[in-house]
């Protein structure tokens, strides 16, 4: 599951929690589309309150792949409302890159940047988006 996914299942935990009642279609359509595994629906089924029901879903849930945030959200035909919910802090969640995945990025688009069409010319100032400007002369 992505980062962002896992941010917003975390975000709306509590209200998931209590808006949510996961043992009808939501449990069967996770487990059909091969989400979740016999195992853990019987033990989501185990726990002694909807809500417990719907927080242990919830743990397991990031753990399940690539496609367990877009299943969840298939599951929940019952619960548009929640849905709407989801996919709007989806689109607006926004997940921070560590600080070295950002300077490698800068160092990518600045790269790709610097060549124009032609490759004729390197920029001689690179700018380091966290450092002071840093200079060489290259192809001069």
């Amino acid at each position: 599951m992505e980062a962002r996914d896992k941010q917003v299942l975390r975000s709306l935990r509590l209200e998931l929690g209590a808006e949510v009642l996961v043992e009808g279609l939501v449990l069967q359509y996770l487990y059909q589309e091969g989400v979740l595994t016999e195992s853990h629906v019987q033990e989501i089924k185990a726990q002694a309150t909807g809500l417990r029901k719907t927080m242990l879903l919830l743990d397991i849930l990031p753990s399940r792949g690539p496609k367990a945030f877009d299943a969840f959200l298939d599951s929940l035909q019952e619960f548009p409302w929640v849905r709407e919910k989801l996919e709007k802090a989806r689109e607006e969640a926004i997940v921070e890159l560590p600080a070295d995945k950002k300077t490698e990025a800068q160092v990518s688009v600045t790269c790709l940047a610097a060549h124009s069409s032609s490759g004729d010319h390197i920029p001689r100032v690179w700018h380091h988006p966290q450092k002071a400007p840093i200079s060489f002369p290259l192809y001069q």
